[in-house]
């Protein structure tokens, strides 16, 4: 055997290998800078004020900035309003996490299950929010009422999306202009920030037909929420 070159091809091998290995390497700190950024993307006096109203951040900060505009979407039942639907057969609360076996299991009872993504859970009820180009719309919801480990009835909010504004897209504001603006102006002393999540938010009037803006969604440990605009960077009320 020719140890010389055989000693040769496996050093090309390992260089080979390493390039790989550090191409995914890098590849994956590229990905992680693209969806996410921490305090230290904060500008040195944001960073010095948490410092002394003591907010921390619990979450890490989204740094996608896409294209959007307002949704215009038209009422057909309302949480509200809507009726509470006792399930015939209760049905185990774990299928939740598991989007095949939520769609298997209540699919066929829930009006367009599959057009809902899971939110948060809550005391005895989980939340889901409908989705709209790949974001949730925070005042439109589906609620699925629990006791012990059985999701036992749901409320929901229906609604038909109807064809968007002649408007131009926009892009949204950097989440870190959003925690930036709300550490300076809003946030309490000591408040943790538990989650930042881009949506569609607005006043709801008492109308069948409503417009609902892209919003950024700033939730605290403490249960407080702050909702600001996504386009014109105002902080708007529930």
């Amino acid at each position: 055997m020719d140890w010389g070159r055989a000693k040769s091809v496996l050093i090309i091998a390992f260089l080979l290998l390493n390039l790989v290995l550090g191409y995914q390497l890098w590849s994956n700190i590229r990905e992680g800078l693209r969806t996410s950024t921490d305090v230290s993307d904060l500008r040195p006096e944001t960073q010095a004020l948490m410092k002394e109203k003591q907010i921390k951040l619990g979450t890490s900060i989204p740094s996608e900035t896409p294209e959007l505009r307002d949704l215009t979407y038209r009422v057909k039942a309302k949480l509200g309003k809507a009726e509470r639907h006792v399930l015939k057969v209760p049905v185990d609360s774990k299928v939740v996490f598991v989007q095949k076996e939520l769609q298997a299991s209540l699919g066929g009872i829930i009006p367009e299950l599959d057009q809902y993504t899971f939110g948060a859970d809550r005391d005895s009820e989980f939340v889901f929010y409908r989705m709209a180009d790949g974001n949730p719309m925070f005042d439109v919801k589906l609620e699925l009422f629990y006791s012990n480990q059985k999701i036992i009835a749901y409320k929901q909010d229906l609604i038909t999306l109807l064809p968007p504004p002649k408007s131009a897209p926009q892009s949204v504001l950097p989440a870190t202009k959003v925690v930036t603006s709300l550490i300076e102006n809003q946030l309490p002393y000591g408040a943790v920030i538990k989650d930042i999540k881009l949506g569609y938010h607005g006043q709801i009037f008492n109308s069948d037909t409503q417009v609902s803006a892209p919003t950024w969604r700033v939730l605290l440990e403490d249960g407080g929420q702050y909702y600001m605009n996504a386009i014109s960077g105002e902080v708007v009320t529930e």
